[in-house]
């Protein structure tokens, strides 16, 4: 009996042996979080007063010893009580929801004019977009803290339910007021769709395996962007732009009923006035208020205000000062912090997430500058601008699968993240090369190009940062890792947007000069976007005019994206291999975990002063269940 009890205590496995020789306390507080954990289940661990078997009756110690063994037999883990089949469910429904998350950022943008045109109101023209995106970037840190407390089924749930509201409401809407309210709580639902989505993938797969999970993500988040124009402009060409948001309603609603019945995660059953006192209200609050006065600043400069005036000046800077005010809160203040800031004072994780957020900011603008390029230079149809992308998207989308079962093979992620952002670099490089002319060979080639680079960075640096923290952790630093990639993507598409403006400024006196006063400046500054239907209808000379005009002003927007995609590559030296591991236990969630994280920061702090920076950068360790699941590789 005693042996049988120890053995339930002491790993079999040499490299747990091997660092719980090297750390006897985190060894002995691993017990005491695993008693902890399961309060129903047999105290193993504290066997003063097991029976002795010699001393039970005779016919008792058969029973006793065999009762003893099985409970020495560690549980099986999670993945194995899963059949292919169930697993295969619960990831087309994870799928499903995702991409209607990810469709409607892209879905409306060739609606927008219809819906404008038929509520009779042109002042909400860019609220239409604008509304989901800055709700879905700005609740995204919360949803993870949110799912540790109440559990991530029942907030997925939630997620999805919003979402669904939200797409019902906005397919009834009578006016232009109902339906950006509309459009916000589609947005608050669908930012915790994109988030929960991979924190569930998190719980459900070992670190070896959720790489090829990921990937399949990535591929459904870039078949969504793309598809979601084309889509947009069927709808709104042959039935009507409501269809846009009808179409969430019934896969939303069949995801939600699979995963009710499928979806099997812990459940800490939480009581609502606890879980309600330990949110971090203040933390929340303010950033949600700094993303929203940033992304505000940034959406109303050079369209509805100057750059310079109070207004976007004011955004800007008060947004900057309450994400200062933020980040003090969640480093001294908050409890249970929503963002994990130990994140960014460990290089390889502020590394990772500076790789995640610039892959994203280079990879939108591809989906949203290509079809620029197609309608505004070649005169494609914004459907036909759609179909000319496929290259691009269908090649990352294809890489991103690839790169996932690559990283399943080997447990290696810096290689893909390596590769991928030197070939993006190369491939956004090459844009600049597209010229007023098309050469269809250049055109579908460049995009390969760039699909190849862009592909492996979807998932590969969310495991890098991930390796970085434990599992109490591991939702919010997923959290932060998208809501990054958010903000920056946001950003992003305003920028690049200043760059093509000032370009299309610039070229301003050689329009004026062969087309006149008025018909130029509907092609210079901010009017040039807008306008690309417009260069259909010129004369032959003046058409070839404007179109160099556009080429060139792209031209320059490419290089900086170019700059920004060879700092990713420069910062992912940085990051470090860790070897992804192959074991994988039940994560548990609720308040008890929380406080156990806590008082492990806490404990952390005060040991701090004989730490050294190796340590630091060391990550959590890889033996126990709750302190981590990456080892450093030698």
């Amino acid at each position: 009996m005693m042996a049988a009890a120890t053995a339930k205590v002491v790993s079999t496995d040499p490299e747990k042996e091997i660092m719980a020789s090297s750390d006897d306390t985190a060894s002995s507080t691993s017990t005491k979080q695993n008693v902890l954990d399961d309060p129903l289940a047999p105290a193993a661990a504290t066997n003063h007063d097991a029976p002795n078997p010699a001393n039970l009756p005779a016919g008792e110690k058969g029973t006793d010893t065999a009762a003893a063994d099985a409970s020495a037999t560690p549980p099986p883990p999670p993945e194995e009580t899963r059949t292919a089949l169930q697993t295969t469910v619960i990831i087309l429904a994870l799928a499903s929801a995702l991409f209607l998350g990810a469709l409607d950022m892209t879905i409306v943008t060739v609606a927008v004019p219809t819906i404008s045109e038929e509520f009779h109101n042109t002042a909400g023209y860019t609220w239409i977009g604008s509304a989901y995106m800055l709700a879905a970037a700005s609740t995204c840190p919360m949803w993870g803290k949110i799912s540790d407390i109440w559990g991530r089924k029942p907030i997925i749930l939630i997620a999805v339910a919003v979402f669904w509201i939200g797409s019902l409401l906005a397919a009834v809407s009578v006016n232009m007021a109902m339906l950006i309210v509309a459009r916000v709580i589609q947005g608050v639902g669908g930012g915790g769709i994109m988030i929960l989505v991979n924190v569930c993938i998190s719980d459900l797969f070992s670190m070896r395996k959720r790489g090829i999970y990921f990937g399949a993500m990535g591929l459904v988040w870039a078949v969504a962007s793309a598809v979601g124009p084309v889509l947009g402009g069927v709808f709104t060409s042959q039935v009507t732009w409501r269809w846009c948001f009808y179409i969430n309603l019934p896969i939303s609603g069949l995801a939600m009923a699979i995963l009710v019945f499928v979806l099997k995660l812990h459940n800490p059953r939480t009581p609502m006035r606890q879980g309600l006192a330990a949110v971090d209200w203040l933390g929340s609050l303010t950033i949600v208020g700094a993303t929203l006065m940033i992304m505000l600043g940034l959406q109303f400069g050079g369209v509805s205000h100057p750059w310079n005036s109070a207004t976007v000046i004011c955004l800007i800077v008060f947004g900057v000062v309450t994400t200062g005010i933020f980040a003090l809160i969640e480093w001294k203040v908050a409890e249970y912090p929503i963002v994990p800031m130990y994140l960014f004072q460990k290089r390889a994780s502020a590394a990772s997430l500076a790789v995640g957020s610039l892959h994203g900011l280079v990879f939108i603008s591809g989906s949203y500058y290509l079809p620029l390029y197609f309608q505004a230079v070649l005169g494609a149809s914004p459907l036909m601008s759609g179909v000319y992308i496929l290259p691009w998207v269908l090649t990352l989308s294809l890489v991103s699968a690839v790169i996932g079962i690559i990283i399943k093979k080997t447990g290696k992620y810096l290689p893909s993240i390596f590769v991928g952002m030197a070939i993006m670099t190369l491939g956004f490089g090459l844009f600049t090369d597209l010229g007023a002319r098309a050469n269809w060979a250049k055109i579908v080639l460049y995009q390969i190009v760039a699909g190849i680079g862009t592909g492996p960075n979807f998932q590969a640096p969310l495991l890098a940062v991930q390796t970085t923290v434990g599992p109490r952790d591991m939702a919010s630093a997923t959290a932060t890792f998208a809501f990054m990639r958010q903000l920056f993507s946001s950003i992003s598409i305003v920028i690049g947007g200043v760059v093509f403006q000032n370009g299309m400024e610039k070229q301003y006196p050689k329009l004026l000069e062969s087309l006149g006063p008025d018909t130029a400046k509907r092609f210079s500054g901010s009017d040039a976007a807008s306008n690309v239907g417009l260069v259909s209808q010129l004369p032959d000379q003046q058409r070839q005019l404007v179109r160099e005009a556009y080429s060139d002003s792209l031209h320059t927007m490419f290089i900086m994206y170019v700059v920004f995609a060879g700092l990713g590559l420069l910062v992912a030296f940085f990051i470090g291999q860790r070897t992804l591991s192959k074991d994988h236990t039940e994560h548990k969630t609720g308040l008890d975990q929380l406080k156990l994280s806590r008082q492990e920061r806490l404990d952390k702090a005060g040991n701090k002063g004989g730490s050294t920076k190796a340590d630091e950068e060391k990550g959590p360790a890889v033996s126990g269940p709750e302190t981590g699941q990456a080892e450093k590789a030698s």
